[in-house]
């Protein structure tokens, strides 16, 4: 049997879309109550019963989200085109190392417009 587990996290953060037309709204700064799901997918272990401990998937994520909150992401190195594409695969290129069985990761930037991520 597989098991996926998905942990939902949100953050606060502004950013534009420099590789748009001028004309574009999303050329102009905005901002996105982000909501981030993260997937991990594995065998549960016999003796836990789990595949990985929610606390351990919310350490290794939260430590990565925190350098985002309340922050421009062009600002960022790496996501100079905050596309949501771009910003999942910034996040999956910090949190993969530290969360075996990384499956997806999911970016609602509003309540009916997200993109989901796999391995990249």
């Amino acid at each position: 049997m597989q098991a996926e587990l998905v942990k939902t996290f949100r953050f606060e953060a502004a950013h534009s879309l420099p590789n748009v037309p001028p004309e574009h709204k999303c050329s102009r700064l905005h901002g996105h109550s982000y909501r981030i799901d993260v997937h991990v997918t594995g065998r549960p272990d016999p003796e836990t019963g789990w595949v990985i401990d929610f606390g351990d998937i919310k350490r290794v994520v939260e430590a990565v989200l925190d350098e985002l909150d309340h922050r421009n992401l062009n600002d960022i190195p790496g996501l100079a085109n905050s596309t949501s594409e771009m910003l999942g695969e910034y996040l999956w290129q910090r949190i993969a190392p530290d969360l075996p069985g990384l499956s997806a990761i999911t970016i609602w930037e509003s309540e009916t417009s997200r993109c989901t991520v796999t391995d990249v």
